[in-house]
């Protein structure tokens, strides 16, 4: 029989693609600190469009296990999720699982391993927006109830999980495992033909992405935000990637100015961030790149489970009105906000999380309390 190699085993969970950007830095970083890992991939986004092509851009090893959970409603997804997962989990028998994020692989993944008595962490913990109506949100408050070690990109998540009562000795500062990535990769990015295979030039165009449900299966506030971008395509031609579902929903009422593509990869995602005159986007994922990146970012949503990008970055959060887009757009074009980039994001949260895990799983009676002040919050 093959060696197993010696080591605690951690057991990595992605489903959707912002998941596969987040466990890249984490998984270099067990490795490093002696861990060994399988990667899980619960198959949430499953076409080579939606998912494969970060494993080649973000050379991130092809998964150990695919669930193949594929899609569904919430309920039908997240049981497809922990019924595959289940079995896995009791033949794995990890020390420690690790899931990402707020869709529904990490609260079917987190569940599945609090219920068979494995350690759990929660890298992106803390995170809300105090809209319960975003399923997103759900997965966030009950993951973090789940999970032993809560991964905090951010102070403001810190005092959410504290005001909920989590233990502060769960509780870790980490910083943002998607800047690791973004600042890993930047230069590569900006080095590929994306630009100007498109057409486009630095600083000539606005990008858009939309893909939640309240602003794309809402045909009302769909109509209001695609004639917002037309107002502003008036001033600042627009490109908009969209996912194969949105692109469907838009059909044929896109507005002159508004330039539709389909799914693009990482590295292009980054490239026409960095391009961009402006960003207009309700992606979590989008308003913390664009904030490391210095563009000027609107969120179209009415709230954000990202203040921080707010508080020190680009970020305004404006809503659906088209009023109030539109103005917002055309001040941001016209006085762009100066570019400050959050504490602690600094690309090594990664290694932040790698430390506080092997401490927890190697002294489990100590509580996995570690050392280094700066990744923990006691």
């Amino acid at each position: 029989m093959p060696q197993v190699p010696a080591g605690p085993h951690a057991v990595v969970v992605a489903g959707a693609r912002p998941n596969f950007v987040k466990a890249k830095p984490v998984l270099d970083a067990l490795a490093a600190d002696g861990f060994r890992t399988t990667l899980v991939h619960t198959g949430q986004h499953y076409d080579e469009a939606m998912s494969g092509v970060f494993f080649a851009e973000l050379d991130l090893r092809r998964p150990d296990h695919h669930l193949a959970a594929g899609s569904g409603s919430h309920a039908v997804q997240t049981a497809a999720v922990m019924t595959a997962f289940e079995p896995l989990l009791d033949r794995l028998a990890p020390d420690v699982v690790v899931v990402f994020g707020d869709v529904n692989s990490t609260l079917a993944c987190a569940l599945v391993a609090a219920k068979a008595g494995v350690r759990a962490a929660h890298v992106e913990a803390g995170l809300r927006s105090g809209d319960r109506s975003m399923p997103e949100e759900i997965n966030r408050i009950v993951a973090d109830r789940l999970c032993a070690d809560l991964f905090a990109p951010s102070p403001d998540a810190v005092e959410h999980l504290l005001r909920e009562g989590a233990a502060p000795r769960s509780v870790h500062l980490v910083g943002n495992v998607m800047v690791d990535t973004l600042l890993a990769r930047r230069d590569e990015a900006l080095a590929r033909p994306t630009l100007a295979e498109l057409g486009l030039h630095p600083g000539g165009y606005g990008l858009v992405t939309l893909h939640r449900p309240a602003n794309v299966d809402d045909v009302a506030a769909l109509a209001g935000l695609l004639a917002a971008l037309g107002e502003i395509a008036a001033r600042c031609p627009l490109v908009f990637p969209a996912h194969p579902r949105t692109a469907a929903r838009v059909g044929d009422r896109l507005p002159p100015g508004v330039r539709l593509l389909g799914p693009v990869g990482y590295l292009d995602s980054v490239a026409l961030q960095a391009g961009a005159r402006i960003v207009l986007t309700d992606s979590g994922g989008i308003q913390e790149e664009s904030t490391v990146l210095g563009v000027p970012c609107l969120t179209l949503r009415e709230s954000t489970e990202r203040p921080l990008t707010v508080i020190e970055g680009t970020n305004r959060v404006v809503g659906r009105d088209r009023r109030v887009v539109v103005t917002a757009a055309l001040d941001t074009l016209e006085h762009p906000p100066a570019a400050r980039r959050p504490a602690l994001w600094d690309g090594q949260a990664g290694r932040r999380i790698a430390r506080v895990l092997a401490q927890a799983v190697r002294a489990p009676a100590a509580g996995g309390v570690p050392a280094d002040p700066v990744a923990t919050v006691r």
